[in-house]
């Protein structure tokens, strides 16, 4: 299961960027900022809420090409939830927002920031990526939280898609009131395909 885990692109480009920068860390090469390794965690579980709610869940867009990234972004993982070539995070669109936003981060808290912030960044995307990798698989998680933060997630692929849009986290949900009592939702019929 974790060795699954491990091979796919994205995943194994992160643990390596980890890597490197735990080495550089260590042998003085850059300083930590723990402050802004926070910062670049919370940066990406904002995007992470965000980006699913507004951008991933947009209307189908007018251009063909950018419809096609829509779908392969996220549409297609409503479509076919259990596919692991849909679930994680495409290379292509990891390492471009990756070098942006630290290139953000460089420009308002200098460069030494910027290595600790995106250290933040790749340590929660990868537990986003090992969370939503779990609530996916024919795995039951060992733990009470682990089961339930699974469960957690399977709500917005198997009840309403308008709800639970967090996949690593429920605080942004409840932050925006999109944290909802299971019960009190009614059933949608557009799960797995969010526009007709």
């Amino acid at each position: 299961m974790f060795l699954t885990f491990l091979r796919h692109g994205s995943v194994a480009a992160l643990v390596a960027g980890v890597l490197v920068e735990t080495l550089a860390f260590l042998l003085g090469g850059i300083a930590v900022r723990p402050l802004m390794i926070v910062l670049g965690a919370l940066m990406f579980y904002f995007s992470e809420y965000g980006m699913h709610r507004f951008a991933f869940h947009a209307p189908p867009l007018a251009w063909p090409r950018l419809r096609k990234l829509q779908h392969r972004l996220h549409y297609d993982h409503h479509v076919e939830p259990d596919r692991l070539d849909l679930l994680f995070l495409p290379i292509w669109i990891l390492l471009p927002n990756l070098a942006v936003a630290t290139g953000l981060f460089a420009l308002i808290f200098g460069a030494d920031a910027s290595a600790s912030a995106l250290f933040g960044m790749m340590l929660a995307i990868l537990h986003y990526e090992w969370v939503h990798y779990v609530a996916h698989i024919p795995y039951q998680p060992r733990t009470r939280l682990g089961r339930w933060i699974k469960q957690y997630h399977l709500r917005h692929h198997f009840i309403s898609e308008k709800h639970w849009f967090g996949v690593s986290n429920p605080t942004l949900d409840r932050v925006f009131g999109t944290f909802t009592d299971p019960a009190d939702v009614e059933k949608s019929g557009t799960t797995r395909k969010l526009y007709r």
